[in-house]
């Protein structure tokens, strides 16, 4: 599996709703930016948001993903971003 299938995998496990995006930041499959909407974020602070992303990925940063760039938001935000 990809780091791309398995990241967005590893996420939607635990965020049931979660709509993510991820993209290769130096075109060597390792560092990656992600975009992640979750209403599991609603009402949490941006820290807060980030750590829960790092709280599911810690395995895989551990192996094949050497770092990650995130951007968090809400499915509310995602829409109105996708206009």
């Amino acid at each position: 599996m990809d780091n791309f299938l398995l990241v967005e995998n590893l996420i939607k496990t635990q965020l049931t709703d979660a709509k993510v995006e991820v993209t290769d930041m130096t075109g060597t499959m390792d560092h990656l930016e992600i975009t992640i909407a979750s209403d599991a974020f609603k009402g949490k602070m941006l820290l807060q948001q980030h750590r829960m992303i790092m709280d599911i990925l810690k395995d895989a940063l551990a192996g094949p993903v050497h770092a990650v760039k995130l951007k968090t938001m809400t499915l509310d935000k995602y829409s109105g971003e996708k206009k």
